[in-house]
């Protein structure tokens, strides 16, 4: 069995949510069941790509991040696309054998057993500005999937007033579980610079809602590799 694989980078740092700042490999699975409108990795998502990612075996995979980490054991990110829609399994059990440690981003439509194996499973789900509608049946089986063996944490991204509000209610049906909201990036094309002051005030925005409504539960955080090298990618 292959895996499609869009890209394999680092090391460098996770740049948002929970792990944010962690010395991170990226492995960047290829498909998508969903098709966000403010996407920042349509490479990775849109079928037009494929002809750009590789199908690589777990062996193959693990072999290129333990060169790329010198074989020293660090976070392996799982992301995407949509990760949970291959079996990383195999390429889990690889990695932790060496000592290394797993985590998962997906917005928590497909529910997979290796979730349990995980060290760190990011459930994002996609707010009414994605143009995503969310399964929560579908979303619940990736709770179950994870038998509260990973660190499980909820991370929102947010781009406007409705998308706040939805928030609030999504988070109010998962209260136990570690809340982290960062603000939506629109600046999308990897060759344009990011509009750092514009990013500012977006951050901004989110942390003035959050403290004026007295929503203590949520952690609000920028996305860090936005502000150190824009779009780029590979970083």
């Amino acid at each position: 069995m292959s895996l499609r694989i869009s890209e394999i980078f680092g090391p460098t740092i996770q740049g948002e949510g929970v792990l944010i700042g962690a010395p991170t490999v990226f492995v960047r699975a290829g498909g998508c069941d969903y098709r966000c409108v403010w996407c920042d990795s349509m490479h990775a998502v849109d079928t037009a790509y494929r002809h750009q990612w590789q199908k690589m075996s777990a062996q193959a995979v693990w072999d290129e991040v333990r060169a790329l980490s010198g074989g020293q054991p660090l976070t392996v990110s799982l992301s995407g696309g949509n990760p949970a829609i291959q079996d990383f399994g195999p390429l889990i059990a690889l990695g932790k054998s060496d000592g290394y440690r797993f985590a998962c981003e997906t917005q928590g439509s497909v529910a997979r057993q290796w979730f349990a194996e995980l060290d760190t499973l990011v459930l994002s789900p996609k707010p009414p500005s994605s143009g995503e509608v969310v399964d929560w049946a579908a979303f619940e089986s990736c709770l179950t999937m994870a038998q509260a063996r990973p660190e499980t944490v909820l991370k929102i991204v947010i781009f406007d007033e409705t998308d706040y509000a939805w928030a609030r209610e999504a988070a109010g049906r998962y209260p136990d579980l570690p809340l982290y909201l960062q603000p939506g990036n629109p600046d999308l094309d990897p060759q344009q610079s990011v509009d750092l002051a514009a990013c500012t005030d977006r951050l901004l925005w989110l942390v003035e809602k959050v403290t004026a409504d007295r929503w203590f539960a949520a952690r609000v955080l920028p996305q860090l590799h936005v502000l150190l090298w824009g779009n780029k990618r590979g970083v």
